[in-house]
């Protein structure tokens, strides 16, 4: 089972464990539990068995979808160049997302939903042992910006008094 949905200006065909990227300036917000709700007005077309698609879901279409994760997408660089006028202008850009896991469509009684999607090993690992060892997980960069930079190595005194009488010749 696939819809096609509305989201931020863009169609989307989506299927129970898509996970897609919308603009976080979009109409639809996530309530309070992170799950966003495409009603009716937004589901466009609804494809329930392979070969038919119903193009007119009356109101008995609904998507409902999961926040995996919001952040900025990679740098876009935008240059504007007049030639033999001396005008340069560098900008950049960053747009940003909300990613959604599908987890059900659901149509004319019928329901399609996504397998539970399981925590990372990596992130159940550290988990485990930081409550282990009774800690809190503190992230690397941030340990990184704290530490004390290490003092220069002091030149050893031999090495100094050869370098003055090498000069003074």
């Amino acid at each position: 089972m696939y819809a096609v949905i509305r989201a931020g200006g863009k169609q989307y065909r989506v299927a129970p464990g898509d996970v897609i990227k919308i603009d976080p300036s979009a109409k639809h917000q996530p309530d309070s539990h992170g799950k966003f709700q495409f009603d009716a007005a937004d589901v466009l077309a609804v494809s329930s068995e392979p070969g038919q698609i119903n193009t007119k879901p009356n109101g008995g279409a609904a998507v409902i979808g999961q926040v995996v994760d919001e952040g900025r997408a990679k740098k876009i660089l935008v240059f504007h160049f007049k030639r033999k006028k001396q005008y340069k202008k560098l900008q950049g850009h960053r747009q940003g997302f909300t990613a959604v896991r599908i987890a059900e469509i659901s149509f004319d009684g019928k329901k399609a939903t996504a397998p539970e999607m399981a925590a990372s090993k990596r992130k159940a690992k550290k988990a485990e042992a930081h409550a282990a060892a009774g800690t809190a997980p503190v992230k690397a960069k941030a340990a990184k910006r704290t530490a004390p930079k290490k003092a220069a190595a002091k030149k050893p005194a031999a090495k100094k008094a050869a370098k003055k009488t090498t000069k003074k010749k």
